[in-house]
């Protein structure tokens, strides 16, 4: 019988401070702030031979290089049905609710997500984990992210 192993990674090192706002609506929006977000990770992986199941640091610095992709950026939900993003010059400009908001394309990330929440930050990232560690033998990854002591989204990866 195979024998699997769980690492948890949450450092305190992988975080990413981001200005965003959440879309509740077509109609009604939070106000645009920041969070200090933490991510962590929950790696399972069988057993080697030489005692460990993953090499924590290769996980650690693929954790590292998503946090500091996003690190100080605003970051704009590119998948939402209520806002419309294109490019203007060098902004995005951001039509939500009949209200033009225009931010810099330097300092502004379109993510592929559906809303700038901890659920959507968590599934990204972990697609984006998922997708460096092809090659690996993983059998399931939980990836979270959170906004603050005690409130996190997490999503979990499992190819079985």
């Amino acid at each position: 019988m195979e024998e699997l192993t769980t690492l948890y990674i949450d450092k305190e090192s992988h975080k990413f401070s981001v200005a965003h706002y959440t879309i509740f609506s077509a109609t009604e929006r939070e106000r645009l702030h920041g969070h200090n977000y933490s991510v962590s990770a929950k790696i399972v992986a069988p057993m080697g031979d030489n005692g460990f199941a993953a090499d924590y640091n290769v996980y650690k610095t693929r954790l590292a290089r998503l946090c500091d992709e996003l690190d100080e950026y605003m970051l704009l939900a590119g998948e939402s049905p209520y806002q419309m993003i294109s490019e203007s010059d060098d902004f995005y400009r951001v039509v939500y609710n009949g209200q033009e908001m225009l931010f810099l394309q330097a300092d502004t990330l379109v993510l592929p997500i559906r809303n700038a929440t901890v659920e959507e930050f968590s599934r990204y990232l972990l697609g984006r984990l998922v997708e460096d560690s092809a090659g690996d033998d993983l059998r399931e990854v939980q990836l979270c992210v959170a906004s603050g002591p005690g409130q996190k989204g997490c999503t979990t990866w499992d190819p079985r």
